[in-house]
């Protein structure tokens, strides 16, 4: 087996001073000269300063070897499998973080009523800038968000032209739901992707939500919600709007392109630590 020189702890490069994470398809990654390398489908060759980067998304077409998972081990580094273009989330292992501090200071956060009020009303202000949320409980917060949301795709609805009766869809008869139903839903399970990835990568639990409490993943619904108005929603609406029967492949085209506008991999974090401080 290749050697990958484990690093001494102290030369690690904190989670929060790493590189954006980096997503590969189409290629292998192993250790080669006491390096992890990226060899691409396309014979590209990559060194990968895997010490340095916050986490490794492996997308389709994609192998690693077990010396590789390794030394990623050894250097803190996450890897991540997920879908096409980080669009979907499969598969997570280790954390960045030299011990569990962000997961120890989340549940902490989380089981204290007072400070999770205080995470929720900053969640809230992200979106809302403009409202008054000074000693509004979680429940109190949950309705003025029902409210906004509502006129919000009302106004998505006229400015793209699209006919709006409602968020209504049954995940177990997909067939029910109509096209701006299903478009939006779709935009949303690839941001839910992305912030999963990002959230376990950070250490962070993805099931301690501040404002969600059902499903599996409340915090990254928590974390993905700030960021739907400018990403899912238009892109699922900008799509229908150019193709009323617009595929969902063609929906996620138009939310990569808001996705990588908005530099959502690099701010998603620092939002994330802006929060949980």
């Amino acid at each position: 087996m290749p050697i990958f020189e484990k690093p001494p702890l102290e030369t690690l490069t904190p989670a929060k001073e790493r590189w954006t994470p980096i997503y590969l398809e189409h290629g292998r990654i192993e250790v080669d000269d006491s390096s992890v390398k990226w060899i691409g489908a396309d014979r590209t060759i990559i060194r990968l300063p895997v010490a340095t980067l916050s986490a490794i998304m492996l997308g389709p077409g994609t192998t690693i070897t077990h010396a590789a998972i390794k030394a990623c081990a050894d250097s803190n580094t996450p890897i991540c499998w997920v879908g096409q273009d980080g669009m979907r989330f499969y598969s997570f292992g280790i954390s960045p973080n030299h011990d569990n501090s962000n997961a120890r200071k989340h549940a902490e956060l989380h089981g204290s009523t007072k400070k999770r009020e205080e995470i929720a009303r900053k969640m809230f202000l992200k979106r809302f800038p403009e409202a008054d949320v000074s000693g509004k409980s979680i429940k109190e917060l949950r309705g003025m968000e029902g409210k906004r949301i509502k006129y919000l795709y009302e106004d998505m609805g006229y400015k793209y032209g699209i006919s709006w009766k409602g968020r209504d869809y049954n995940p177990n008869n997909w067939d029910l739901a109509d096209n701006i139903n299903k478009a939006i839903s779709a935009a949303n399970s690839c941001l839910y992707a992305l912030c999963t990835a990002i959230v376990c990568s950070m250490g962070y639990v993805p099931t301690l939500g501040f404002v969600h409490i059902a499903g599996t993943l409340p915090f990254v619904y928590d974390i993905a919600d700030m960021y739907k108005p400018f990403t899912t929603l238009e892109a699922a609406f900008e799509a229908l709007s150019i193709n009323p029967f617009a595929r969902e492949d063609e929906v996620i085209t138009l939310l990569k392109k808001k996705i990588e506008n908005r530099e959502l991999t690099r701010r998603i974090p620092l939002d994330i630590e802006e929060l949980m401080q």
